[in-house]
C-alpha cells in the first residue's frame, strides 16, 4: 500500500515506513511510559479521550466551519465535506468559543494524566493549534522546539484527532529515533521560527532519514486516541487526499515549576511575532 508521507509516496511495510506501536499496555505505568518515550520518542495511546467526548468536540468545530461557509451544504455536516473552492483552515489561539473541544484539551483526565508522567503539577498553555487540513495539504517535517522552545525543553505535544483519520485522510508520522540526532538537534533543532525566520525542514522525509538514519511511522487513527511526544522529535503528516476535512489540535503540557514560553501562555497569547498565520506546531 503506497501512503502519500509529505511530498513523497512510501510503501507501508517497505523499506521506509512502518506501524507506529501503540503503549495501551503500560498504561497504568507510569515508570514504563517514561521508559517508553526516552526509548522509542513518543507515546501512541489508543481511546485515551473519551469518543463521544471527542465528537461533541468535532461537532462543535464543524458547526464554526460551517458558519463559515467551509462546507458542502449538500452533505451531513458530521462528515465535514469540503466547500466547492475551500481550502485548509487554520484555527489557532485559545478557543474560549469552542467549551466542548476545551473540555477534552484541559479536562481532569489529561492534566492527571501530565501531574503523574511529570511527577508533578503539570500545565497546558492555553493557545490550541486546531486545524482542518483540506485535500491536498500535509504538513512538513519539523522539531516543534523550533516553534515555542523559549521555555522548558520538558514540554510535550498531544495530537489529538477530531474524527476517525485514515491512510486516505492523512494522519500523523513520526521519524523514529530523530529524537537522538544529535547533529539535526544542534543544527536546525536550535533554531527559533520567529527570530531566524525559519519552518519546516523539508517537505520530503526521506532528506532526513537519508542523512541522519531512521525509519517513518504511521498509523490509522480513531476519534480518541493520542499520539504524544517531546519537542526533538522529528515529525509530519500524511497528505489529505480526500474531499473531507481531516480535523486535529496539537495541545502543550509541561510541568508548572519551569519556564514557560509566554508567546502561547495567558489570556491573549501573543503567538509569533513576525507572522502569526505560519503558527505551525505539529501539524
Amino acid at each position: 500500500m503506497l501512503v502519500k508521507v509529505g511530498s513523497r509516496e512510501l510503501e507501508l511495510g517497505g523499506p521506509h515506513l512502518t506501524e507506529l506501536r501503540d503503549s495501551n499496555d503500560i498504561l497504568n505505568d507510569f515508570d514504563a511510559l517514561r521508559q517508553r518515550i526516552s526509548e522509542d520518542g513518543y507515546l501512541l495511546l489508543r481511546g485515551f479521550h473519551g469518543r463521544e467526548q471527542v465528537m461533541r468536540a468535532r461537532h462543535a468545530v464543524l458547526r464554526k466551519m460551517d458558519k463559515l461557509g467551509k462546507l458542502d451544504r449538500d452533505t451531513l455536516l458530521e462528515e465535514g465535506y469540503m466547500a466547492d473552492g475551500s481550502k485548509s483552515l487554520f484555527m489557532g489561539g485559545t478557543n474560549e468559543d469552542l467549551p466542548e473541544l476545551l473540555d477534552v484539551l484541559n479536562g481532569e483526565h489529561v492534566m492527571g494524566f501530565f501531574d503523574r508522567l511529570l511527577g508533578e503539577q503539570s500545565l497546558t498553555y492555553h493557545y490550541k493549534w486546531l486545524r482542518a487540513v483540506g485535500r491536498g495539504d500535509y504538513t512538513g517535517a519539523h522539531y516543534d522546539i523550533v516553534y515555542m522552545g523559549r521555555g522548558t525543553h520538558n514540554l510535550y505535544t498531544v495530537w489529538s484527532p477530531l474524527g476517525d483519520v485514515d491512510y486516505a485522510m492523512g494522519g500523523l508520522a513520526i521519524c523514529l529515533g530523530s529524537h537522538r540526532f544529535e547533529d539535526l538537534k544542534k543544527s536546525y533543532g536550535s533554531k527559533d521560527s520567529d527570530r531566524d525566520g525559519i519552518g519546516h525542514y523539508t517537505d520530503d522525509p526521506l532528506v532526513i532519514t537519508n542523512k541522519y538514519g531512521g525509519k517513518w511511522a504511521t498509523t490509522e487513527f480513531k476519534a480518541g486516541d493520542v499520539l504524544i511526544f517531546g519537542m526533538f522529535l522529528m515529525h509530519c503528516s500524511l497528505e489529505n487526499t480526500t474531499n473531507q476535512y481531516r480535523l486535529s489540535v496539537d495541545t502543550r503540557y509541561q510541568s508548572s515549576l519551569e519556564k514557560i514560553d509566554e508567546r502561547w501562555s495567558g489570556k491573549k497569547p501573543r503567538g509569533h511575532f513576525k507572522d502569526a498565520a505560519s503558527a505551525a506546531g505539529s501539524n
